[in-house]
């Protein structure tokens, strides 16, 4: 995924800090543009992971601060929701009118409401989806109400909101009364996901029951399982970006998955070090996939470990050798189960007498058999389990030659 730093004018002229992440290919299918929560910012952990799983999904994200936070200019009473969503549609004409327009507005929390607004005028906007957002906009009041009752109507105050001190007045409080959210999602007509956890308690999840109420199909819920409102389990914020990822598919033309370039060669690794930590894409001519490291060396497991795409292939090839042989020998072989483990052994453990002890890679290859066979025919499957390519190029020497390529 390559990032790329944007700054976008808003209606007031502030400039907006924004960030456009592209896939692996720097070619994405679509555009979306991700809108954080209230109070949040377009760093928060769950922004980052929801936008890199969906570059994996061939979108190009652009995620930025609203007005007043992050890295954004302006002060934050500026920052109200009617100013959020016209922050939405200026970064909407910006990128159409320097890349190509967006497709999908993606919304957490009262940045969910925002963008099921700035959908309803935006003719380009095809889909939405919304994570943790309230039915109500005014539903996010009572999170500094307390502390306004007394606001004067020409003086900014200093309110508490999470912990933390912003500066609001009476136009960002009373902002909040003019938008009816319920007849907005009512006169929508467009494809939306709505991902909300039961257990949410910042927006309960009565709230997501409402939006879907007054949404018309196609219309789709996902229930995000014991996460909390800001999903900061890295786990529930990729959940939500892939079950986006998928779900949008339905909805936008399919078109030709333009993957790395292998240049001539069968495979090409591509590893972001400083957004990805340890994931790693890995394209083929028509195939992708994702290798990671665990949790415990300090991955983040989304995918299989470097050694274990190793005896993928090895047992890949195992099954699909059988397969061909016991085909061609017309066995009633059914099933085949191939089991891999690796591990490094003393060369005496293994009888082996070299010069100097050392210690070798030791791999076994259990082997299980389904249908009606011989134990003839069996131990034969066996012997040819140790013919199969794979298996042969890991036990023979193999030549490596590595280049810098520009």
């Amino acid at each position: 995924m390559k990032s790329t730093k944007l700054q976008i004018k808003n209606a007031k002229g502030h400039k907006l800090n924004a960030s456009l992440e592209l896939p692996a290919n720097q070619k994405p299918n679509y555009y979306v543009i991700f809108a954080h929560c209230f109070t949040c910012s377009s760093t928060l952990g769950a922004v980052r992971n929801i936008s890199n799983t969906l570059t994996a999904h061939g979108f190009g994200v652009v995620r930025f601060d609203f007005t007043g936070l992050g890295r954004s200019e302006g002060e934050f009473s500026e920052s109200h929701f009617s100013g959020n969503v016209s922050d939405l549609i200026a970064v909407h004409q910006y990128m159409k009118d320097n890349y190509e327009a967006p497709c999908l507005l993606v919304g957490h929390s009262l940045g969910g409401a925002a963008v099921l607004v700035a959908a309803s005028q935006l003719d380009d906007i095809k889909a939405v989806a919304t994570i943790g957002a309230p039915a109500t906009v005014s539903h996010v009041k009572h999170l500094f109400s307390h502390d306004t009752d007394q606001l004067p109507d020409d003086a900014d105050v200093q309110v508490n909101i999470g912990g933390r001190p912003f500066k609001i007045n009476k136009e960002f409080v009373s902002d909040f009364d003019k938008t009816d959210l319920p007849a907005i999602v009512k006169k929508l007509r467009k494809p939306l996901l709505i991902l909300h956890s039961p257990v949410d308690t910042i927006v309960g999840i009565e709230n997501a029951k409402q939006l879907y109420h007054h949404a018309h199909h196609p219309k789709s819920f996902v229930s995000l399982d014991n996460a909390d409102h800001l999903l900061t389990d890295i786990k529930d914020s990729r959940y939500a970006g892939n079950m986006i990822g998928t779900w949008v598919e339905r909805y936008f033309p399919k078109q030709e998955n333009e993957m790395l370039d292998t240049e001539g060669e069968h495979l090409v690794g591509h590893l972001n070090l400083v957004e990805d930590n340890f994931t790693t894409k890995i394209q083929t001519k028509n195939h992708n996939m994702i290798a990671d490291e665990p949790i415990s060396v300090g991955g983040n497991d989304f995918g299989p470990s470097p050694y274990q795409y190793l005896y993928a292939g090895l047992a890949a090839c195992t099954t699909m050798t059988l397969k061909m042989y016991a085909d061609r020998k017309g066995w009633d072989l059914q099933e085949v189960f191939v089991y891999i483990s690796h591990s490094k052994k003393k060369n005496t453990e293994l009888g082996i007498e070299l010069e100097k002890p050392t210690r070798l890679d030791f791999i076994t290859k259990k082997l299980k058999f389904v249908g009606n066979l011989s134990e003839e025919q069996r131990q034969r499957l066996k012997e040819i389990a140790s013919k199969c390519p794979v298996h042969k190029t890991l036990a023979s020497q193999v030549v490596f030659e590595s280049e810098v390529v520009s």
